[in-house]
């Protein structure tokens, strides 16, 4: 699996080459990686369903437990199936979806779209946080780029945008709570954590911030807006990202870590309550849309919605519906976003106010879509009618707070069969006040296409026999099977009569006409895109006042920002954490003391310097006495590098002030400011030395690399002071970088004392200039100053 991963990113580094040569051949090319893991992801499906998943690791560095785990079951099979097999079609479709003659497009998206399935590869696959979160923004970051395309217009960046924005949020809380997860569980291996699930007031914050990640990921209420403006993105990458895959890392996120938390309050009430709450939304949005991606693209987010209620129920048969429910909406709602690319590629338009007689046309193509809007309404005998039917049972078969929350998905579901027939209705039905659309062939290999997963949806529902052990294995983690198994007929149910009882309503609803025009409407002041504009300007209002009174110009100003903030921010971490003091010593060589005082007088005394350059000579002072630090405490070389850089630092400040007027300001302003200055420095100063000695005489729990070091330093470098071993030995690119740096340092200085040499030498050597000061050059004004 680690080579798969791997082959998705070397392919997708050489499509550009291949698209400049071939054009749209590279998306064919680019399909063979998903469909070569799809033939070996199916060639293992014994193992992944196994007592025992197999386990592959690279270690990045052991020493400090970084590394990559792929875990390779039924979850992650599920979600291959998935990422592999629509990506391979999908990728197969641009290849005549796209233009003939737009190699830069065609070599952006078809390595982008490569890149996307490894990253959801590796995302699926990743047993450990660090990894799970890099693949995490990297289909993030891939998203952004396939919305915003070349970024010409306008709502293309302002889409993707938004949906860069929305995601990274909500990453950046799951990377903070699967952190705190994991310092809690004691490991950092999501399988390890998930099998011994640790508790407390800590988790429950980590668990809430994890479902933010995944709220955002999936558009669930009230994060939702970003999918539906996806939507200007090409066809087949909303078919792709926005319909199978990258909407369905969310889902994935609530299904690996259910099994060990769907008891916990604040992991199952979020989950359910948002999931119900954006499955009806998302269907009364449906029914006021026009435009068919649009729609397809609320119906994808009621459909999330669906299966976050049943990931969060938390039992076993709740898990097999949305382990079935997650293949089967990839299925159909990727046949139905490239059944509307064909439609908006062939007929010119996806408004369904314009289309009319387009299934007498295609009778091929409209079977294809039908059934898989069949799929997606629940009807038989189709794959998502057999999930719709497990998930009925599942919750009407429960107790109170199950059933209620069923009355609601019932309500959700009669919403989904009238955008359904909204959608088939709209696309291909011929409307008497519509001019019927002109001939046009569909494109057999496009529909041909379409046909793979409307037609697996169709072929499954008949042998899901095939699926179960999947599906029936994820389930196993949430308790023992109940004997029920996949089938389309188990006879006159409940769960059969509520799914006619869902139809019959839902036809109803779609047939009189008045009652569907009251659904979709929401007010301006309860969209959620509102409040995104509100808050996105709110943020821009903010950051605007914050850089006004902040980025002011005035370096005493960045200093003391930084200064406050490195006191505020870790002192209320060390005062919280509760530091205990290790062993104090005043000092370690007597030597350390007149030093110290040293330093101290020069620092105080610089406050009270009237003159520029007295205050630089104390400064320089200061950094000498530290110098002298470095050599009482066995730093030779640190004490070196002191000693040039505070030469040099004294040399540029010297010709700089030389530009000043000699003495400061007097005015009350000017002192004011300076007390305020010294206050900030004081105390900042006197934090930093306090943490030099909480650390300093803080010796337990030492890192693996720092005792590695110790352990190390005489042995292989021959050195009894660790610090020079890191500096000269370990770190010896590093100490290459820093001479580097003093060398070009010097050779600026040197350069403004030469350039100074021979200005005033030719000054000299001009009699006519003498006697006014020199002022040819201007230096005759500053010198009287610098002298006194």
């Amino acid at each position: 699996m680690l080579v798969a991963i791997v082959a998705h990113f070397a392919l997708a580094a050489v499509l550009p080459l291949v698209a400049r040569r071939y054009g749209r051949a590279a998306f064919v090319v680019g399909a063979l990686a998903p469909a070569a893991t799809l033939v070996y992801t199916l060639a293992r499906v014994g193992e992944a369903v196994g007592d025992a998943p197999p386990l592959e690791t690279v270690a990045w560095a052991p020493a400090i437990g970084l590394e990559f785990t792929a875990r390779f079951d039924e979850l992650a099979l599920l979600l291959i199936l998935l990422v592999s097999g629509i990506g391979a079609v999908v990728l197969c479709y641009y290849a005549r979806y796209a233009k003939v003659d737009d190699h830069r497009t065609t070599a952006r998206d078809s390595a982008l779209l490569v890149t996307f399935a490894g990253a959801m590869l590796g995302l699926v696959l990743a047993d450990d946080v660090i990894s799970l979160y890099l693949f995490w923004e990297l289909t993030t970051v891939c998203s952004f780029l396939l919305v915003g395309g070349d970024g010409v217009a306008k709502r293309l960046r302002t889409s993707a945008t938004q949906a860069l924005l929305v995601t990274t949020l909500g990453g950046l809380a799951m990377l903070l709570g699967l952190i705190l997860l994991g310092t809690a569980a004691g490991t950092m291996r999501i399988s390890e954590i998930l099998a011994d699930p640790p508790s407390g007031g800590v988790v429950t914050a980590a668990l809430l911030l994890i479902l933010l990640g995944a709220l955002t990921k999936s558009a669930q209420v009230p994060f939702h807006p970003w999918l539906p403006s996806a939507m200007v993105a090409p066809t087949p990458v909303s078919a792709y990202l926005h319909a199978a895959a990258m909407v369905k890392a969310g889902v994935y996120l609530v299904a690996r870590f259910s099994p060990a938390f769907a008891d916990h309050p604040a992991w199952w009430i979020p989950v359910v309550g948002c999931g119900l709450w954006t499955m009806l939304l998302g269907g009364f949005r449906a029914l006021r849309q026009y435009d068919l991606k649009t729609l397809l693209a609320y119906g994808t987010i009621s459909q999330l919605g669906f299966l976050m209620v049943m990931l969060g129920s938390g039992t076993w048969m709740s898990a097999l519906a949305a382990g079935t429910l997650i293949l089967a909406h990839g299925l159909f709602k990727s046949a139905l976003f490239l059944t509307v690319g064909i439609i908006d590629k062939r007929a010119g338009t996806r408004d369904i106010r314009e289309l009319s007689g387009l299934g007498r046309q295609w009778r091929v193509l409209t079977t294809l879509a039908t059934l898989a809007a069949m799929s997606m309404a629940g009807l038989p005998p189709l794959l998502g009618f057999v999930g719709k039917e497990v998930a009925l049972e599942a919750l009407f078969g429960g107790g109170t707070i199950d059933v209620l929350v069923g009355i609601g998905v019932a309500v959700g579901s009669v919403l989904t069969v009238v955008y359904s027939l909204r959608f088939v209705r709209g696309a291909f039905g011929t409307k008497p006040d519509t001019a019927p659309a002109a001939p046009v062939a569909c494109g057999r290999i496009m529909t041909g296409l379409v046909a793979v997963p409307s037609l697996a949806g169709l072929a499954l529902a008949f042998v899901p026999g095939v699926i179960e052990p999947i599906e029936a294995g994820y389930a196993d983690l949430y308790g023992s099977d109940p004997g029920y198994h996949l089938a389309l007929w188990h006879g006159i149910t409940p769960a059969l009569l509520i799914s006619a009882g869902i139809v019959v309503t839902g036809v109803l609803v779609h047939r009189y006409a008045g009652v569907q025009r009251l659904g979709g409407h929401v007010p301006e002041p309860l969209r959620a895109q509102t409040w995104y504009g509100r808050s996105v300007d709110g943020l821009e209002f903010l950051a605007r006042g914050v850089t006004g009174r902040i980025q002011v110009g005035s370096l005493p100003v960045y200093l003391g920002v930084i200064l406050t903030t490195l006191v505020v921010v870790p002192g209320a971490g060390l005062l919280a954490g509760g530091v205990e003091f290790g062993e104090l010593r005043l000092f370690d060589n007597w030597l350390q003391v007149p030093i110290t005082l040293l330093v101290l007088v020069a620092a105080a005394t610089s406050l009270l310097a009237r003159r520029r350059l007295t205050a630089v000579l104390l400064a320089g002072v200061v950094g000498y006495g530290i110098g002298a630090w470095f050599v009482v405490d066995g730093g030779a070389d640190l004490a070196l590098a002191q000693f040039l850089v505070e030469t040099l630092t004294l040399v540029v400040f010297v010709f700089v002030i030389r530009r000043f007027p000699p003495r400061f300001a007097e005015d009350k302003a000017y002192v004011h400011g300076r007390w305020v200055k010294a206050a900030i420095a004081g105390v900042a100063g006197t934090f930093v030395a306090v943490l030099a000695v909480l650390y300093s005489g803080y010796t337990e729990g030492m890192p693996e690399a720092s005792r590695q070091y110790i352990e190390r330093a005489e042995d292989e470098t021959g050195a009894t002071n660790v610090v020079n071993a890191i500096i000269v030995d370990f770190r010896a690119f590093d100490t290459i970088g820093e001479i580097t740096v003093l060398a070009v340092a010097a050779t600026g200085a040197a350069s403004l004392i030469l350039a100074r040499s021979r200005k005033r030498g030719r000054t000299d050597d001009r009699p006519d200039t003498a006697d006014t000061g020199g002022a040819a050059d201007g230096s005759a004004t500053e010198t009287p100053e610098v002298r006194s």
